[in-house]
């Protein structure tokens, strides 16, 4: 079984005596599930080892999506953080890469039956209705590829903006999915032709779905905290199309996209 000190330290992106927020890699379960046994590396335990104390986790990324995560170092910070979460006071940012040319911004309000895992969630009703889900998008940047996949004779992609309104299992892969604009390197609910031509191509084998930014009221001093993962993934493959790779273009750009809605003060 690999050693802790096989693996590199996860970056730390911000850091002080209430929370801290790492850059998730793709691939990387949040914490141990006896529905993955064979893992050996999660981020909960992994930084807690690396930073020597107790963490505990106020929400989560799904493992093939890289990006900012945030873990309370206290109970009492853990649950002014989650409260902040329900009175929709965290806004997200996210980078996809999808299948076509998505050229229209707008919002989608469609909802969506919850997903159920066969295991985990063997005894939970499966006859509840949908749920509310929305989410904002915003087209970016495109290219177009000279590979032929099925009866086209080229391959079009969109780099693509996405606020998560809500927080449904899975919302964002299923929404694209339902606006015929899967996200490459879904194995679930995307197109295996264009992610077999990613693998073959470019190498991929991600999830092309990136937690760029999360902006949240800090729990103790109620400023506004700005969290940014790196391109690191993704950069070469950005360079690649012609895509911008500087951070700062994208964190300005979400600056003026994602909503801004008060910051209310933790109390």
């Amino acid at each position: 079984m690999p050693h802790l000190l096989d693996f590199p330290p996860l970056t730390i992106l911000y850091q002080d005596e209430y929370l801290v927020a790492v850059d998730k890699p793709s691939g990387m379960l949040v914490h141990r599930s006896f529905l993955d046994k064979h893992e050996t590396r999660f981020v909960l335990q992994t930084l807690r080892d690396q930073l020597g104390q107790h963490l505990y986790p106020v929400h989560r990324l799904d493992r093939p999506t890289s990006g900012v995560l945030v873990f309370a170092l206290s109970a009492e910070i853990a649950r002014v953080l989650s409260q902040q979460i329900e009175a929709g006071l965290w806004q997200k940012g996210y980078l996809a890469v999808v299948r076509g040319y998505l050229q229209v911004a707008g919002t989608l309000d469609y909802p969506l039956k919850e997903q159920l895992d066969n295991i985990a969630d063997k005894f939970v009703r499966v006859d509840k209705a949908a749920q509310s889900a929305v989410t904002r998008y915003q087209p970016l940047h495109d290219v177009e590829l000279p590979f032929a996949v099925s009866r086209y004779s080229t391959a079009r992609y969109s780099l693509v903006a996405l606020q998560p309104i809500t927080g449904r299992k899975h919302q964002l892969r299923r929404h694209l999915a339902h606006l015929r604009h899967p996200i490459v390197g879904d194995t679930s609910h995307g197109d295996g032709k264009h992610n077999a031509l990613f693998r073959e191509q470019f190498a991929n084998e991600r999830l092309l779905l990136c937690a760029f930014t999360l902006q949240l009221p800090h729990p103790v001093t109620g400023n506004r905290l700005i969290l940014q993962a790196g391109l690191a993934e993704l950069s070469a493959l950005f360079a690649r199309f012609a895509w911008p790779t500087d951070e700062t273009y994208y964190q300005q750009l979400f600056q003026q996209f994602l909503e801004h809605n008060p910051c209310k003060k933790s109390q």
